[in-house]
């Protein structure tokens, strides 16, 4: 096996066996940009709450394709940084569509997309920090709005908005992480509260915060990174949990925790890439959630972003497993990327 950390290499040696090796990036970044233009559809209209998560996926997935100022100019640039403006609320943080109420995830979406335009100046970083300290509640943990849901994915998302900002000091870090301990399971997984069950999703906020906050130790990291291996089902996709179907966007929520812990190489990645391909649609675009069903922007990103950091070539854009943005945009931002502290 491979040492712990240095195991981020390109999947060349474990490729050249897969059927499916094209990605479809061109067919992909129409997909998602004809998926902004469809304001007559029903999944637009259904989705209009996570508009801003959705913009994030799709400009993310563009960006880590290499595709960003390719289908973007400065007018659609423009368009949609005026979107996120307009779902700025009162109290500093950001709706997930223009109307709606504001919360953590979406306000985390917002900063993200004005990273990956370079337009982090438009951020009004004091209402927005104000705006997540006053979500930390005295056990350290976090509720996602002014209705008080408590849940792992929250402190995530607040402190990787901190951190974005170079504001994480604002925060009682120390107790944040100490919440994320006692969400730990017996298997090594993390739920939402303690208590609750362990899924891949969870495990990668909670993992992803302790990086952040530098509480690594929390993690058992043989004990989680087995429990993360047994996500991979025989068809090469991962599940979010035991029991359940493979699903494209766990090649993300799985991967990057393994990614962070040093050990992508406890599961057959020539496998899930193979599964990831299978999944996409090489005429229309998009990647679905499982081969033969509608691809959509959000497993689109997913399966991008899976096969990123597992270094396909067709992606030309490294992704951080702990910020899910692009190097290079963290590099931007002063933020050294994971891979470099582990390498």
């Amino acid at each position: 096996r491979n040492s712990a950390y240095g195991t981020m290499s390109s999947l060349a040696d474990e490729v050249t066996t897969i059927a499916f090796e094209s990605l479809a990036v061109d067919a992909h970044a129409s997909f998602i940009v004809n998926a902004s233009a469809s304001e007559d559809t029903l999944e637009h209209a259904f989705t209009e709450h996570l508009r801003l998560s959705g913009i994030y996926w799709g400009v993310c997935a563009l960006a880590t394709m290499g595709n960003l100022r390719k289908t973007m100019d400065a007018d659609k640039r423009e368009e949609i940084l005026s979107y996120v403006a307009s779902c700025r609320c009162e109290s500093g943080a950001y709706s997930g569509g223009a109307g709606h109420d504001g919360h953590v995830l979406y306000t985390l979406s917002a900063v993200q997309i004005y990273a990956l335009f370079d337009a982090m100046d438009r951020i009004d970083r004091d209402s927005v920090v104000n705006y997540v300290k006053g979500l930390q509640l005295a056990d350290g943990s976090f509720q996602g709005d002014e209705w008080g849901e408590v849940d792992t994915r929250f402190t995530y998302c607040a402190l990787s908005t901190l951190r974005l900002l170079d504001r994480l000091h604002e925060v009682d870090v120390e107790a944040a992480c100490a919440y994320i301990n006692k969400c730990k399971n017996f298997d090594g997984g993390f739920g939402a509260t303690p208590g609750g069950e362990s899924h891949a999703g969870q495990v990668f906020t909670c993992v992803g915060a302790l990086a952040i906050g530098n509480r690594l130790d929390y993690v058992d990291g043989d004990l989680l990174g087995w429990w993360l291996a047994e996500r991979q089902v025989k068809v090469g996709g991962l599940n979010g949990r035991p029991e359940k179907l493979p699903d494209v966007c766990y090649s993300w929520w799985v991967l990057s925790a393994l990614s962070i812990l040093g050990k992508t190489h406890w599961i057959d990645r020539g496998a899930l890439a193979r599964f990831i391909l299978r999944c996409q649609d090489e005429t229309s675009g998009g990647i679905s959630d499982r081969p033969d069903d509608e691809p959509d922007v959000y497993h689109t990103f997913f399966g991008i972003a899976g096969l990123s950091l597992m270094g396909h070539p067709a992606v030309v854009e490294p992704i951080d497993p702990v910020f899910a943005l692009p190097n290079s945009v963290l590099k931007q931002l002063g933020i050294e990327p994971w891979s470099a502290r582990k390498c």
